[in-house]
């Protein structure tokens, strides 16, 4: 199957960055290449990009797709998290800009074999890096009915996980659940009826839970973001683009928390805790997808953009 990706907000990325044409710029979240692409065209023999994917069908995919810009882009396959060992790596001590697009990308989401969609019947697996030894079968089969549920309801916001939960260690009794069909028959089964079609299908939180415990992503977000910002130049930016609540909370809380880290109380004259601000969110609010996007890529409907600007 081929990759294709339509990168969400592209217009709005590539302004936040401000990108300066020989600089060095680093996308950990490479997928197809989509918004890659637009960032090497910005560049000039002298700017360098650092494409980061831990997918290995995305590295090959961007590999054709940034082909073109040469010697200007270098591809790595890891994961963001390890953003400071691969710049050391390449002898890089500073970066102007940064760019993560969190979550999964529309080729894993098209692709049965990967078992990320709760629409397509495939095997459990919801690895992005597939060399992880951990699939959703494993956590679905082996956790136990707290666990199950503290991750559902955690990382899906599901209001039923604890039926689904339930639901699941009474079903896997009987056999082990391998496939996304059986997962979803399952949760239809536990929710009530009244709420199978509202907010659309009753499998979706808890395949993003599911998904999330799978690759420690708000782990890997939360542990990221600091480092990254003591990678940027003065006048850097790092752009995070995220598709739920939970990642949005995460990148809010922490580019303001870099913006103000003061910690006196409020009614202190002066600042004694002695923690220096270290930017400036770029935009107050998340910035989201026009009319005209979404009727292109409806599944730019639940993007939000966050910028922030180092000293």
């Amino acid at each position: 199957m081929g990759f294709s990706h339509i990168p969400v907000l592209p217009e709005e990325t590539i302004e936040g960055l401000n990108i300066t044409p020989d600089g060095i710029y680093v996308d950990g979240t490479a997928g197809g290449g989509g918004h890659s692409a637009l960032i090497a065209g910005r560049l000039s023999e002298k700017g360098r990009l650092i494409a980061i994917d831990q997918d290995d069908e995305a590295i090959a995919a961007a590999g054709q797709r940034l082909k073109e810009y040469g010697d200007r882009v270098t591809i790595i396959r890891d994961n963001f998290r390890n953003i400071k060992k691969i710049m050391d790596d390449l002898g890089i001590d500073e970066v102007n800009g940064i760019l993560l697009d969190i979550g999964v990308s529309s080729h894993q989401l098209d692709d049965a074999d990967r078992g990320f969609s709760y629409m397509k019947d495939g095997p459990l697996d919801m690895r992005m890096d597939k060399t992880s030894s951990t699939k959703a079968a494993d956590i679905v089969n082996n956790s136990t009915e707290s666990a199950l549920y503290r991750i559902i309801k955690d990382y899906g916001e599901e209001r039923y996980a604890g039926s689904i939960a339930k639901a699941i260690v009474r079903e896997r009794g009987s056999g082990e659940i391998r496939t996304t069909s059986k997962l979803c028959e399952i949760i239809e089964k536990a929710v009530p009826g009244r709420a199978r079609h509202a907010g659309g299908n009753p499998a979706m939180r808890t395949f993003q839970a599911l998904r999330i415990e799978v690759n420690h992503e708000l782990d890997v977000l939360s542990d990221s973001l600091d480092v990254m910002i003591d990678l940027l130049s003065s006048g850097g930016r790092i752009a995070v683009i995220s598709f739920h609540s939970l990642e949005d909370r995460i990148v809010k809380e922490n580019f303001r928390k870099n913006e103000n880290p003061c910690t006196c109380p409020p009614d202190f004259p002066v600042c004694v805790c002695g923690k220096q601000s270290r930017g400036r969110c770029i935009n107050k609010k998340a910035i989201t997808a026009d009319d005209k996007e979404l009727k292109e890529n409806p599944r730019a409907h639940s993007a939000k953009l966050r910028i922030f600007e180092k000293k």
